[in-house]
């Protein structure tokens, strides 16, 4: 590591193709193919249910504020965690906070419908521009990230309480990704090598997979494919099925090196404490056990059955659908609207270019398709975040309270 490059080659080259930093130290236990070991004597939802429960009860239990405040995106783990809570406590004040992004599907009507049947308060952020923010948002990770929309919910949580919920961890532990399941079962066999499947599973990834990935980058940054291989082949290098090697996969992915040291992160910096009562550690040690089908539906396509088992038996499970919700932002509307001339404006003078990192080839190669596709513009995005970061910490010309507007 270069002494005034504070990152990481390698934390560079993954957070641009894997979007998370394997060499961030989690705050959550790792997992190997023994953890997935199935045992059939699995507890039941009644005991999901009552651990989700206490959990919340410990983290709420010297509690003394007049209000609590918990992201509500409308999907299965936000709704469980809002029922449970109100389970839990039925006389708190809870202040539910969800994002409509402007030009995207707006999950906020589900919403509403969600925290009023609990008797929650809702607030409604509408973000116009949802890169406007991120200078403040990237000094408090240290991190090249860019969809960093927890920065926008904390920030106004902090505006209500010193207490933020979520729902975090339900993908992870009771098997979320369906989109990537399916996908990742039509292009493996049982005869595929572990590499054809570390390879499938990259495709999987499909808003941030570009077929020209390794031209983003110069020598000076030291991509190479096999080094992005050999972070994953230990995960399907094993006598797990296939969708157990992808739950390993992915448990051992973003959740452990992005959404939660990044949510830390900021929520640290607001001064404020995180409960995610599905993240508990009689759960992460309990599902990784459990079989497949009982977490995921392979036929109709329908991932955390449990979760939504809990819902079902008490009464609540209309409130939710089948489809995946969750803080989406529209990136191409995004692209359409602010993120090109962003971009453009940036990186067609990037630091990150003439220090060497970047390759100015790729950019301008791109940049100006008036038909990118969305992958690309993700892509971009990732770079936008990187020139940022580059600006706050290696040249230091940049003023975290910058806005981007």
């Amino acid at each position: 590591m270069d002494n005034s490059f504070p990152l990481q080659n390698s934390s560079l080259v993954n957070i641009l193709t894997l979007r998370y930093d394997p060499s961030l130290k989690p705050n959550l236990p790792r997992k190997t193919s023994n953890d997935f070991e199935i045992n059939d004597n699995i507890p039941g939802t009644e005991f999901i249910e009552k651990t989700i429960c206490e959990n919340i009860e410990q983290n709420l239990e010297k509690f003394t504020g007049e209000k609590i405040s918990i992201a509500l995106s409308g999907g299965v783990d936000s709704t469980l965690a809002l029922s449970l809570i109100r389970k839990v406590k039925p006389n708190i004040e809870i202040e539910a906070i969800s994002i409509k992004f402007a030009d995207s599907v707006d999950e906020t009507t589900a919403a509403s419908k969600i925290a009023h049947e609990f008797n929650a308060n809702h607030s409604i952020l509408y973000l116009e521009n949802y890169l406007s923010e991120l200078p403040k948002a990237i000094s408090m990770i240290k991190l090249p990230f860019w969809d960093l929309h927890w920065y926008y919910v904390v920030k106004k949580a902090k505006t209500f309480s010193n207490i933020l919920i979520s729902g975090d961890g339900g993908d992870e532990l009771f098997s979320g990704y369906t989109f990537r399941y399916e996908k990742f079962l039509s292009l493996t066999s049982e005869n595929s090598t572990p590499l054809e499947k570390v390879k499938a599973y990259l495709e999987c990834h499909e808003r941030d997979r570009v077929s020209d990935q390794e031209y983003i980058f110069t020598k000076k940054s030291n991509f190479s494919w096999n080094s992005i291989y050999e972070i994953l082949i230990p995960y399907f290098d094993n006598n797990l099925s296939r969708l157990d090697q992808v739950y390993l996969a992915d448990y051992n992915g973003k959740l452990l090196y992005n959404f939660n040291p990044i949510n830390s992160r900021i929520i640290d910096n607001f001064q404020m404490k995180l409960i995610t009562p599905i993240i508990n550690n009689k759960l992460i040690k309990l599902a990784s056990h459990m079989p497949s089908q009982s977490k995921y539906d392979e036929i109709n396509n329908i991932g955390k059955l449990p979760l939504r088992k809990i819902l079902k038996k008490n009464g609540h499970d209309s409130l939710v659908n089948n489809k995946k919700l969750g803080f989406n932002v529209n990136t191409l509307n995004l692209w359409n609207s602010h993120g090109y001339n962003l971009c453009k404006d940036f990186l067609t003078d990037s630091r990150a270019v003439k220090d060497g990192w970047i390759n100015d080839d790729w950019i301008h190669k791109h940049i100006d398709n008036m038909d990118l596709d969305v992958k690309y513009i993700n892509k971009f995005f990732g770079l936008l975040a990187f020139e940022i970061w580059y600006r706050l910490f290696v040249t230091k010309e940049m003023n975290s309270d910058t806005k981007l507007d």
